[in-house]
């Protein structure tokens, strides 16, 4: 009976994602007018609710909470879930990257969504934990709240009502709940991509694309699983579903400091690149090298836990995580996948010929 239902609920779920394929970009601006409406939902009550410090207190104490005994590796250690954040949830740059394929004009019109996607939501970001500094107030109350949540427990102390701040709390979750439809799209996308390519098991599976609706049915339907698999994990064990999720920020910075290196190193070499329509012309090279040294450092500190002195719980297993998904990603590519895989730039070179 249990099989069945899960079962029933994962069919249920492929054919409503497969409904909903072809909707996407209304569903992605319904989105932003949610997002817009729900960033000054949040923030105004804030500013007016909310009891404020001095912004000497706020701009000029910094409090080494993790016991590092120094504050600018404290600083350090807490950059890496602000970088997360900010390049891949709630539809960063890195999201569209793998929706490419279906953009028109896509050369032009993609490098310039993800500069106006990175500005605009680095300055909202920017505002609204400029706005949170101003008002968590206590900082070991909030994070001993019995709500377990510290966001909630700031939205609560700020309103004095309960009934608001479970208004605002379930803005957070509808936002959630749109940055998981965006995940999920993209994420089936790379998924095909990589599957076109040979590069995963059952890839003759999972690069097939669906020709009513046109898109990757078979890889979108083994994401939502998964995701939703890998949800579960959070029953029985936070540790373990936290050791998982904390993978995707070294994972992530890994592969922009492959890419960026890559580049980087041919136009060093002054060996020739595929043309582009959209660039930044004299400034490439500087940023380049900057990109690589900043995000070296960041992955560096992604290994660590947010406290010097470590438990089970408190411990950041993502290098463990990491370190195995790269062995078992190198054995299977030795038995197998070197033998069938075909890179999209061989790819590209084969079909221009």
């Amino acid at each position: 009976m249990a099989c069945h239902s899960a079962g029933h609920c994962s069919s249920t779920g492929c054919v409503t994602v497969q409904h909903l394929a072809e909707k996407l970009p209304l569903i992605e601006g319904i989105i932003l007018v949610i997002h817009c409406f729900g960033f000054f939902g949040i923030l105004i009550p804030l500013w007016v609710l909310s009891p404020r410090p001095a912004a000497s207190d706020v701009f000029g104490s910094i409090e080494d909470r993790g016991g590092w005994g120094n504050n600018g590796l404290a600083c350090l250690v807490g950059l890496v879930g602000p970088i997360y954040a900010l390049i891949v949830q709630f539809k960063g740059p890195d999201s569209a990257v793998h929706m490419s394929e279906e953009i028109r004009d896509a050369s032009r019109v993609l490098p310039l969504g993800m500069i106006w996607t990175l500005i605009l939501n680095g300055s909202t970001g920017f505002v609204m934990i400029v706005t949170l500094a101003f008002c968590v107030g206590d900082i070991d109350h909030v994070l001993e709240s019995q709500t377990g949540f510290a966001f909630i427990q700031v939205f609560l102390n700020s309103t004095g009502s309960v009934r608001a701040a479970t208004g605002m709390t379930v803005v957070i979750m509808a936002m959630q709940f749109c940055a998981a439809i965006s995940n999920v799209a993209t994420t089936s996308r790379q998924v095909y991509a990589f599957a076109r390519d040979k590069g995963l098991p059952f890839s003759d599976y999972l690069s097939k694309v669906n020709p009513t609706f046109t898109v990757p049915l078979n890889a979108l339907c083994m994401s939502l699983v998964i995701v939703s698999l890998l949800s579960l994990i959070n029953i029985g064990s936070s540790v373990a579903f936290n050791a998982i999720m904390s993978l995707g920020t070294a994972a992530l910075l890994s592969s922009y400091i492959i890419s960026i290196t890559c580049v980087r190193l041919r136009r060093w070499r002054n060996q020739p690149l595929p043309p582009a329509r959209w660039t930044m012309g004299r400034f490439t090279p500087f940023v380049d090298t900057v990109s690589i040294l900043v995000l070296s450092i960041i992955w560096v500190f992604s290994f660590f836990p947010l406290t010097e002195k470590v438990n089970p719980t408190s411990m950041n297993w993502s290098v463990v995580i990491f370190g195995g998904v790269i062995l078992l990603s190198l054995v299977y590519y030795q038995l197998h996948a070197k033998k069938v895989y075909k890179g999209p730039v061989t790819r590209v070179n084969v079909m221009a010929e």
